[in-house]
């Protein structure tokens, strides 16, 4: 009878166990890929895929396109926004559309019919120093007309002369194209270690809005290259300061992350591009 009496209440005991247990919880554990340290759906939540998003407090339109994954100039295009592409919270933003000759024709001809003549031909002198330096080198019609001087035209791609090595430490994580892949390289060391910018830039981004990444730094380096620093325990840099190669912009850290490491990626014109392909070969 003794030992009856002990089996249930040894099993009552288990089960009670069982029910907090699962009470505990209250989210899902969190699925890490088997390339990254990165929860996959801190990644999946911080990707932008609307056709428009409202812009939140913190953001700039660099972190925008970020998620995205597409070029600044072209969020900017569709929102006629000019540099430095100053936003607010609150504000609506056009962010997947294509953008076609009809559309662009439409505001212009919009403007124009409001407009006196003497700030059309403001507006339409504008709009070509625009042009020129806002597409990909592509040489605007007019130019010789307005201008005595001919204008050096940009190469198609601006080419970053020299990439360093971000940080020392193990590569635990390298580029996957896989939809749901590493979007770049994981660098492990130890909490307070220094993060470098990576070449000569400006920096677009340093904030903690974009799920998924932690301390974020943004930098711009030229109109088709920008690099991301993830992770890190502490920002040094402010947004617009100038960096140069080998500067600390941070210190390596683990916020949003199952470990104390540096989150590198390399973005061409808004897309991912493998930064194995640059840093100089170890």
């Amino acid at each position: 009878m003794n030992r009856m009496l002990s089996r249930n209440l040894l099993s009552t005991l288990l089960l009670l166990s069982v029910l907090a247990g699962c009470s505990a919880r209250n989210t899902p554990a969190p699925v890490v890929e088997s390339n990254s340290t990165v929860a996959v759906g801190s990644k999946v939540k911080t990707e932008i895929k609307s056709d428009s998003y409202r812009v939140k407090k913190g953001e700039t339109l660099y972190s925008i396109a970020f998620r995205a994954n597409s070029d600044v100039r072209s969020i900017a295009l569709l929102n006629n926004l000019s540099p430095p592409y100053r936003i607010f919270p609150g504000q609506v933003l056009q962010i997947n559309k294509k953008l076609t000759k009809a559309s662009s024709g439409k505001g212009s001809s919009q403007t124009s019919t409001k407009s006196s003549g003497t700030t059309s031909q403001k507006s339409h002198n504008k709009a070509i120093a625009t042009d020129k330096k806002a597409e990909y080198g592509d040489k605007t019609s007019g130019q010789k007309a307005n201008r005595n001087v001919p204008q050096p035209v940009k190469p198609f791609s601006q080419k970053i002369r020299r990439w360093q090595w971000p940080a020392k430490g193990k590569l635990v994580a390298t580029f996957s194209t896989a939809p749901k892949g590493n979007k770049g390289i994981d660098i492990a060391g130890r909490r307070g270690d220094s993060v470098r910018a990576a070449a000569d830039g400006t920096v677009v981004y340093a904030g903690s809005a974009l799920r998924g990444y932690g301390n974020l730094v943004i930098i711009k380096h030229n109109d088709d290259y920008l690099s991301a620093y993830a992770h890190n325990d502490q920002i040094l840099v402010k947004e617009q300061q100038s960096v140069k190669s080998g500067d600390v912009i941070a210190k390596m850290g683990d916020s949003d992350a199952k470990r104390v490491m540096l989150h590198f990626e390399v973005r061409f014109r808004g897309k991912s591009v493998n930064p194995l392909k640059y840093l100089p070969k170890k």
